[in-house]
């Protein structure tokens, strides 16, 4: 352990460097994240007071707000932060190895994948390392199912994610951007808020 009191491979995944992902510190932390995932996704929806017990135990910060559609899925849950209402449905899951910052009012639809953890290219370093980049998403953005927001990417406020798409680019402010990869379709303008979807 170092000074921070924790292991010099959870600094390196941290920093987005190379790290052994078989340290005991991380395995002991992905198992508490996975047990603490399995005791959320066996709830009952009457079970509201258990289910905010566990997210606040599991994030990193957010868990006293955030409404939740079990079941969910998560690498390590102390490197997601949430403001305040952010909204899952069905079937998300976050591999958070670096942090994961979600801003206020953040809407994700079914089956939404949000990647922190990547992969070397070099096959060889491949069996033994990996890292990841941070991601990040501000204000009230809508994120359509099925979505795959990828490592690195940054996605501003205000912010349409059209369903199914693949997020490998940063994508900013006020505006719809939707495919596979997604691409900016169009500014949210001022008669998008008579319009009951944004096609």
């Amino acid at each position: 352990m170092g000074a921070t009191g924790m292991s010099a491979e959870r600094g390196k995944m941290l920093a987005g460097e190379l790290y052994d992902a078989l340290d005991p510190e991380l395995v002991a932390a992905r198992e508490r994240a996975r047990d603490l995932c399995q005791d959320l996704n066996a709830t009952r929806e009457r079970e509201q007071d258990i289910r905010r017990g566990i997210l606040t135990e599991l994030f990193g910060g957010g868990g006293d707000s955030v409404w939740m559609q079990p079941p969910f899925y998560c690498d390590y849950g102390s490197n997601i932060f949430l403001g305040d209402r952010v909204y899952f449905n069905f079937n998300c899951i976050i591999l958070d190895v670096c942090e994961v910052r979600i801003g206020n009012f953040c809407f994700f639809g079914p089956a939404v994948q949000i990647y922190a953890a990547t992969h070397p290219l070099n096959a060889q370093r491949r069996r033994t390392q990996e890292f990841g980049r941070p991601v990040s998403m501000g204000s009230d953005i809508w994120v359509g199912g099925g979505s795959i927001i990828c490592p690195g990417v940054t996605i501003g406020s205000n912010t349409v994610i059209g369903a199914g798409s693949v997020v490998t680019k940063d994508i900013p402010d006020g505006v719809v951007a939707v495919g596979n990869p997604c691409r900016v379709v169009r500014e949210i303008t001022e008669e998008d808020l008579e319009r009951p979807s944004f096609r």
